[in-house]
């Protein structure tokens, strides 16, 4: 079966990637592993996994409710890379952003789950997304499986009993990615931008296909990202050649 992805100049064909042999992703860092699905280009070794491939062009997300959110394909900044909101690491493949905020997010860190449960704790854990004010915290906190610490301004994942007081990095908290999670019925989400409870959950509007916005609105969204993608490109000649001037 073939497959058409917008990053791709060739059509893609899904495959099952063969035991002993691993292919880099280029839509995020992780690796293809048997006995997973992938699309691939065989001609380019072209690859991705297939949430990757299936991710769509543009979602809701409850961290960032005020606009969509757009799966580009390389990074839009002058470096070439962007650094995750919700974890903090860098990236240079595909990211869900927003150009108006200068919001990124991995893909797998775009579609985490709302809600996991993990056997180093016997309540149900909850994403945590905390508000900007959260960089100001001074207060340091460790996660409770790998015992680094953990940032208050970067995503997490909590145990809604406040008498717990149990907190985890996203990445130990769970390797899932549901790339189809945004349902209308309200899923379950701490979100500290609305409450300061560890116990609100709110309602959160995310069906992938019904984000609220027209495609005339999201085509203005996109085309802004390119234009500012062109204006820091732009600043970054002039900047090399008033320091050429200069020596």
């Amino acid at each position: 079966m073939e497959y058409k992805h917008f990053s791709h100049e060739h059509h893609l064909t899904l495959s099952k990637v063969q035991e002993g042999h691993h292919h880099q992703c280029h839509g995020c860092p992780a690796l293809c592993h048997p006995p997973s699905s992938i699309f691939a280009c065989w001609k380019c070794n072209f690859f991705l996994h297939e949430h990757c491939g299936n991710a769509n062009r543009f979602i809701k997300h409850p961290a960032h409710p005020e606009h969509p959110i757009i799966l580009t394909p390389t990074p839009t900044y002058c470096s070439g890379s962007f650094i995750c909101n919700a974890c903090g690491s860098p990236g240079n493949s595909f990211s869900y952003s927003c150009a108006l905020c200068e919001l990124d997010l991995h893909v797998n860190c775009a579609f985490l789950p709302l809600k996991v449960t993990q056997k180093a704790h016997e309540h149900d854990l909850y994403l945590y997304i905390p508000s900007p004010d959260s960089s100001q915290e001074t207060t340091k906190e460790v996660c409770k499986i790998c015992a680094k610490e953990l940032s208050p301004k970067l995503w997490s994942f909590i145990c809604a009993k406040a008498e717990c007081g149990f907190r985890v990095h996203t990445c130990c908290a769970t390797n899932e990615v549901k790339p189809g999670q945004y349902i209308d019925d309200g899923p379950e989400v701490i979100d500290q931008t609305s409450s300061n409870s560890a116990k609100s959950q709110p309602e959160v509007e995310t069906n992938q296909t019904q984000t609220g916005f027209t495609m005339d609105q999201l085509n203005e969204i996109e085309q802004l990202r390119l234009q500012m993608q062109m204006s820091n490109q732009l600043a970054q000649m002039m900047a090399s050649f008033n320091l050429a001037n200069l020596v």
